[in-house]
């Protein structure tokens, strides 16, 4: 008969929100364990040498503008475990069709100056915009990582913008990127700026709700940059996980969660596919996408038919295929000053990605796809050999199950013939190549179903208290002591913990709230009010 081991929290999954909870557990002094399926830790931030030898890729994310900025991976302190930032000299480029090009620099002059070039008088949009950020960014960015309602985040944004301000950014949060951008500058270099940055999503630039994404982005790569890890992502996973050995907790490798295990609606710990039971004395946290959670983990028998049939109508992020390149020299572009960006966008002004976002939408594979592209030497030189270039490539394919090998090949060559055509010369440098589409990319990881990277739309509809579904918008679950910890909760997709931690604070507040009794009858009547 298999025994069962016990610890105070299971966590299952060690990707970056997994690791994240696991951490702030432990820093209460918690007794936990991580379940991981893989042989190694990371989730979607791992780095491995695919191309050549020498060549260091990030597998799935690479740049990071929230991970830098959030307070949830400040308060980590993971500069004492190995985590050391770098940036590359341009923050971002966009690149029109007609050779033109905007850049966003660290520098607020340098921008300016780039987007000035535009339409008179953008230069001096382009500071009036950033300076309304800095006044909000520290409650804002609060705001972002809290779990909802926002009360202390929501209460400084007021402070700081009063009745009418606070309006002006509730409509802000709603408005489209193509319309946002179309009011606050003239000229459509800073509107690209940010129009891109809200195609990061899964959104058109026409989409409710995909301005305040590009504005987001924008604002934090003015601000704090898009760093990268010196080494790669997978310093980011090596610093969490160091940090959690020193706090005393502990990571079980090979361990597929198959069941969550309940009792009276409450949960009880996990079984693994092996047989292990593993049992929780406060809590199980879940860094797995919610579909996942609720219907194989928990069951539909042990959940509100309400929240089962609401899952139905849950929806993915689009498809992605991401390919890295080994570059025996830097990328040969028309403009030689886009090579001093570490992303650059590429192939499409503001129609073009309205045209690319509706062919997605419409379930057909972009003829002239959009293009997100890493020049990861270009921010830290020891992603390859001197003088080269580590380089990769993503763009979105319509959200689907199974794609065929020759579909993703094809779409491949499309991407490369997009990079020759505004980098002439580009094949001849390629030493080494690694495809990763869809099927590949949920292979090595689960959690990313389809290939979608943000565990759900990033449509309004499935944001704050809607997300996963519509709830509460908090990481507790209808289960008792059972929270939800990946991106599938509020505030979603990227990597910033802030789902780890919310859950992490559920966990901690029902466990000290009159013995979590009376925390779990508030939040149980919560959950049959709505079911």
């Amino acid at each position: 008969m298999t025994t069962a081991e016990v610890a105070d929290a299971v966590v299952i999954g060690a990707g970056q929100n997994g690791l994240v909870a696991a951490n702030l557990l432990a820093d209460a002094g918690w007794d936990v364990v991580v379940l991981e399926a893989a042989a190694a830790p990371g989730g979607a931030v791992r780095s491995a040498e695919v191309t050549a030898p020498g060549y260091l890729s990030d597998l799935y994310s690479a740049f990071y503008p929230l991970g830098y900025a959030s307070p949830v991976m400040h308060a980590l302190d993971l500069g004492d475990h190995g985590l050391t930032w770098r940036h590359a000299p341009d923050v971002l480029a966009h690149v029109l069709p007609d050779g033109r090009a905007a850049r966003l620099n660290r520098q607020l002059e340098t921008t300016s100056a780039s987007v000035e070039e535009f339409a008179a008088g953008d230069g001096e949009r382009w500071q009036h915009a950033y300076a309304e950020w800095a006044n909000v960014s520290a409650p804002m960015l609060e705001t972002l990582f809290t779990p909802f309602p926002p009360v202390r985040g929501g209460a400084g944004l007021l402070a700081r913008l009063r009745l009418y301000g606070a309006l002006r950014l509730a409509r802000r949060i709603v408005v489209p990127a193509r319309k946002l951008g179309q009011e606050i500058f003239r000229g459509e270099g800073a509107q690209l700026l940010m129009a891109g940055c809200a195609l990061h999503t899964d959104l058109s630039v026409d989409d409710a709700g995909s301005g305040v994404f590009g504005w987001l982005l924008a604002m934090l790569g003015q601000e704090y940059g898009w760093p990268v890890p010196e080494g790669g992502a997978q310093k980011i996973t090596d610093a969490l996980v160091s940090r959690l050995w020193v706090s005393g907790g502990h990571i079980e490798y090979g361990a597929r969660a198959e069941r969550v295990l309940t009792a009276r609606g409450r949960a009880m710990g996990v079984s693994t596919a092996d047989g292990q039971l593993w049992r929780a004395r406060r809590a199980v946290l879940a860094d797995v996408p919610a579909p996942a959670l609720y219907l194989d983990l928990v069951g539909a028998a042990h959940l509100p038919s309400r929240l089962v049939e609401d899952l139905d109508h849950f929806r993915w992020d689009g498809s992605t295929v991401k390919v890295d390149w080994a570059l025996s020299a830097p990328m040969p572009w028309k403009d030689p000053a886009t090579g001093g960006a570490g992303t650059v966008h590429l192939g499409a002004d503001l129609d073009g990605l309205a045209r690319y976002a509706a062919e997605l939408a419409v379930g057909e594979v972009p003829r002239d796809p959009f293009l997100l592209v890493g020049q990861m030497t270009t921010a830290d030189p020891s992603r390859s050999p001197a003088g080269t270039e580590s380089l990769w490539c993503y763009t979105h394919l319509p959200f689907r199950h199974e794609w065929h090998a020759e579909e993703v090949l094809a779409h491949v060559a499309r991407m490369e013939s997009v990079l020759e055509e505004y980098a002439p010369g580009f094949g001849r440098l390629v030493v080494g190549r690694h495809v990763a589409g869809p099927g590949d990319l949920e292979q090595e990881n689960p959690s990313l179903v389809g290939g979608a990277l943000g565990g759900g739309t990033s449509a309004a509809y499935q944001q704050l208290f809607l997300r996963p579904i519509p709830g509460l918008g908090r990481a507790d679950t209808p289960v008792d002591r059972l929270y939800l910890a990946s991106s599938s909760a509020h505030p979603g997709g990227g990597v910033h913990g802030g789902p780890g931690a919310n859950a992490a604070r559920a966990a901690l507040a029902r466990n000290r709230f009159l013995t979590g009794d009376a925390y779990h009858a508030v939040i149980a009547g919560a959950y049959r009010a709505l079911y």
